[in-house]
């Protein structure tokens, strides 16, 4: 009956009417005929429905962050959540314990990575997995091989998860510091290195690259944006934004706004905001008189041109942790000093708590769009 149906409408109107569909309906119907199954996952179909149009209502919520059990102990929690509604976040899902990523919070800088094409990767810099949040497929990936010489400590500074459009891949980039450090002297000069893992062969290999800025590890760093991620670095006390394209493979630099002064009074992050780079410069959270600090938002109108940053607003928060990321393109995510999930709304002011929260430090969230983007030799979770 279906096939009989389905095979009788054109194929341009069929793809119409599956393409309004969410993800999870789309996984029921591909278990109402083969037909049905081949056709949704096709890669016409799933490319299609990609990169059809939708809107901030169509965004979803990954949320990271820690529960302390004990003195020690501390149990890692990953929550798949629905944004639809504006006053609370509610599960999609079972929340996933990965506890196993690390046995403490100490991955605040490394916890979830992306998104590409409605994948994210998690990570503690070591474990690597990626995972599709919509259909729930994942894959966990070799760890890297590159270590260094006895005597000598490997830092993993930075990592990134980017697309190659080009090259049809996907690829996890890894910036390191390499220095002699002995037990009874001060260590050496830093080496960089760049790791660099293609889906498409399961591999890991070195890239040759100059020495790269001193990498600054705050939280809301890496971002992927026009074919390209972006952290912080520091050059000769000068803070630059480091970026990485991903089909070359070459690094450059772009300069901060110009009154941006680096000392120990703000921290930058990055956000996509209005679908454009935008910086945050925020109080850092270990001062006294935080309250009496502001928070500026940067937006670059042309991208990679450092002249076109405009300071888009001032604006006064509650004593934050670190900024997460912007929800629905005028929510500014944020963790409280006290582990509380929090919301700003750039256009009306209006603060509230999200009814979530974990160990100070601990949460990272990555606002993403549901695909049927497929990773190969994926699992269920």
């Amino acid at each position: 009956m279906v096939n009989g149906s389905i095979n009788k409408l054109p194929e341009d109107l069929v793809y119409c009417i599956l393409l309004r569909f969410p993800v999870k309906s789309l996984m029921r119907f591909k278990c109402i005929s083969q037909v049905w199954y081949h056709f949704i996952q096709s890669t016409t179909f799933i490319n299609l429905h990609l990169n059809r149009t939708t809107s901030v209502e169509d965004e979803f919520i990954l949320f990271k962050y820690s529960i302390k059990e004990d003195a020690e102990e501390f149990k890692n929690v990953l929550s798949f959540l629905s944004g639809h509604d504006d006053d609370a976040l509610n599960p999609l899902f079972p929340d996933v314990d990965v506890s196993y990523m690390a046995s403490n919070c100490s991955c605040t800088f490394f916890p979830l990575i992306g998104p590409c094409n409605g994948l994210i990767a998690l990570t503690d810099s070591i474990t690597t997995i990626l995972i599709n949040p919509a259909t729930r497929n994942f894959r966990l990936l070799p760890p890297s091989p590159f270590g260094c010489p006895y005597g000598y400590h490997r830092s993993v500074e930075a990592l990134g998860f980017v697309f190659d459009s080009i090259a049809n891949d996907y690829k996890i980039v890894r910036l390191s510091e390499v220095f002699w450090d002995p037990l009874n002297d001060y260590p050496g000069p830093k080496e960089s290195k760049v790791d660099i893992y293609d889906l498409s062969i399961d591999s890991w290999r070195e890239l040759d690259c100059e020495q790269l800025p001193l990498i600054d590890r705050v939280p809301c760093a890496e971002t992927f944006y026009k074919e390209a991620v972006h952290w912080f670095g520091t050059i000769y006390l000068t803070m630059v934004i480091l970026c990485f394209d991903v089909s070359t493979e070459v690094f450059r630099n772009m300069k901060m706004p110009r009154t941006f002064i680096l000392d120990n009074a703000q921290f930058p992050g990055l956000v996509i905001l209005s679908e454009s780079l935008t910086l945050i410069c925020y109080p850092n959270p270990s001062a006294i008189d935080h309250m009496q600090k502001v928070t500026h938002i940067w937006v670059m109108k042309e991208y990679g041109v450092s002249e076109s940053w405009i300071l888009k607003d001032i604006i006064r928060l509650p004593p934050i942790e670190y900024p997460l990321d912007i929800w629905k393109n005028n929510l500014l995510l944020f963790q409280s000093k006290s582990g509380l999930l929090i919301s700003y709304n750039l256009n009306s002011d209006e603060v509230k708590e999200l009814k979530l929260n974990g160990v100070p430090g601990s949460m990272s969230v990555k606002v993403y769009k549901e695909s049927l983007t497929s990773i190969p030799r994926g699992l269920k979770l």
